[in-house]
C-alpha cells in the first residue's frame, strides 16, 4: 500500500473531520506518518500535534504535509497556502468526496489583505495582525515570538505584556487619548489578557478573533469594558 492510498483509509475514517498527518522518508520509503488533529472545529481545518511532529522527525525525515477535504474539491484554500507558507512544506491536499488530489509548495504566497484572514494560531492570529500591520503602515518589523502548543495553552498563561515590553512598546499611564497604532490588551478567554488588536482611529480597531475573519470593528463598549492596557510603539 502506497502512501496516498493509506492516507485515503485514514481519512474515510476521521471524516466528517478533516484528517492530517505527514509525508516521511522512514527506512527509505515513502510512508504517511498520522498526526492528531488538534484544531477545535475539526470538520473545517486543521492543526498538527507538534509532538507527533517531533516523533516522526525523530523517526525519519519530513517531506511535506498531508491534509484531507472532507466535503467540497481538493482546491487549497487561502487558509491552506498561509499554513503551507508557515511551515515551510509542500502541501498535499485530498478531497474524500472527489476522490482527488491537489499539491501546492512554498512560493512566498501572502495574503492580500489584513481584513478577511482566516484565524492560524501562530501565523494569522491576533498578534500577527499587530505585526503586519506596522509592517504594512509603518514599514516597521516587529519581532515574531514563537506561540505555546496550543491556543488553550496561551490563554491559561499568557504574556502579552512581556512579549509587548520587549517588542519596543510602552506601556501608557491611561487608556485614555488613544493613538493610531496603540496596541490594546483585553481581558479574553480565561478572564486573562490574552487578546490584542490595533487602533487604526475612529474609535476603530483592527481585530482578529479566534474562529472569526481579521475585520475592523467599532471600539464598543464591550470592547472598552474589556480594555485593560494601552501600549504605544516607542520610535
Amino acid at each position: 500500500m502506497n502512501w496516498k492510498q493509506s492516507f485515503k483509509e485514514y481519512a474515510k475514517k476521521q471524516a466528517p473531520n478533516e484528517a492530517c498527518g505527514l509525508l516521511a522518508v522512514i527506512k527509505g520509503e515513502k510512508i504517511f506518518w498520522p498526526c492528531k488533529n488538534l484544531a477545535e472545529g475539526k470538520y473545517e481545518f486543521f492543526m498538527i500535534d507538534p509532538d507527533d511532529w517531533a516523533e516522526c522527525e525523530d523517526t525519519g525525515e519530513v517531506l511535506g504535509v498531508i491534509h484531507s477535504h472532507p466535503v467540497g474539491a481538493a482546491t487549497p484554500s487561502n487558509t491552506d497556502k498561509a499554513a503551507c507558507e508557515h511551515l515551510g512544506f509542500p502541501y498535499y491536499i485530498y478531497s474524500i468526496s472527489l476522490d482527488h488530489w491537489e499539491m501546492i509548495e512554498p512560493s512566498d504566497w501572502k495574503a492580500p489583505s489584513l481584513i478577511g484572514r482566516r484565524f492560524i494560531w501562530g501565523k494569522y492570529d491576533c498578534w500577527s495582525i499587530v505585526t503586519d500591520w506596522f509592517k504594512e503602515n509603518k514599514n516597521i518589523d516587529i519581532k515574531y515570538w514563537p506561540r505555546p502548543k496550543t491556543l488553550n495553552h496561551f490563554a491559561n498563561n499568557p504574556y502579552f505584556d512581556k512579549v509587548l515590553t520587549e517588542s519596543n512598546f510602552v506601556k501608557q499611564e491611561t487608556n485614555k487619548n488613544l493613538k493610531e497604532g496603540d496596541v490594546l490588551l483585553f481581558i479574553g478567554a480565561k478572564q486573562k489578557l490574552s487578546h490584542v488588536a490595533v487602533y487604526i482611529g475612529d474609535m476603530m480597531i483592527l481585530n482578529h478573533n479566534f474562529k472569526a475573519l481579521s475585520c475592523r470593528q467599532q471600539l464598543n463598549f464591550s470592547y472598552q469594558k474589556a480594555l485593560k492596557e494601552v501600549y504605544r510603539y516607542a520610535a
